[in-house]
């Protein structure tokens, strides 16, 4: 399975979620990254008080190439996902911490 990863500075990507309330909120796509046959997407709330908040969530896309995004209910795989999150943070740093050395 072939990643796709979006960074902010990389790419604005945004997404609408829709909750189970029916509010629906703007996010910015921070990554999508596969993990054991799985993809997670990373979001950020544009406003309000979670502004600076990240939310992790499953990640599939439809026939339509619609993205569907499902609550991660298992406590190990939501470890998993934000350990590899973290990774990938750790990674792009790095890569601007090197390219900026150039």
């Amino acid at each position: 399975m072939e990643p796709k990863k979006y960074f902010k500075d990389q790419e604005d990507v945004q997404i609408t979620l829709t909750l189970d309330d029916g509010s629906e909120h703007l996010c910015s796509v921070i990554c999508i990254f596969p993990l054991n046959d799985k993809r997670y997407i990373v979001v950020s709330p544009m406003e309000g008080q979670q502004k600076d908040e990240m939310y992790i969530y499953a990640f599939e896309e439809d026939e339509n190439d619609e993205p569907i995004l499902s609550l991660i209910e298992d406590d190990d795989e939501y470890d998993a996902a934000a350990d590899r999150f973290d990774e990938l943070l750790d990674e792009e740093e790095f890569d601007e911490w090197v390219d900026g050395d150039e």
